[in-house]
């Protein structure tokens, strides 16, 4: 498939892109080798023999779901200034009293 000057000048404004008159038949001949790379995979027959890759729950393999607490090395009373009933204990602030 051929591109011609005036459909890249036409992609181009759609784009909003500045194209230099010296660069419109590179790029015009770079979009024809793309147009004619996307007609050769659609020519590619598709008889079914492979499986075609659909990303979802099919190809997904889930672990279980298993909730597990973490080991601490020693627990938080040992390293809390002041632990009380399983809670920290604070020192109230001044301004707030």
């Amino acid at each position: 498939m051929s591109v011609s000057r005036e459909e890249v000048l036409r992609i181009a404004q759609l784009a909003e892109l500045d194209v230099d008159e010296e660069g419109l038949p590179t790029l015009a001949e770079q979009m024809s080798r793309i147009l004619d790379y996307v007609a050769q995979l659609s020519a590619v027959p598709a008889n079914g023999t492979v499986k075609v890759f659909v990303p979802g729950p099919d190809a997904i393999r889930f672990r279980v779901d298993e909730v597990v607490p973490s080991q601490l090395a020693f627990g938080p009373e040992d390293f809390a200034p002041d632990f009380k009933e399983g809670f920290f204990v604070v020192p109230k602030l001044g301004q707030f009293e």
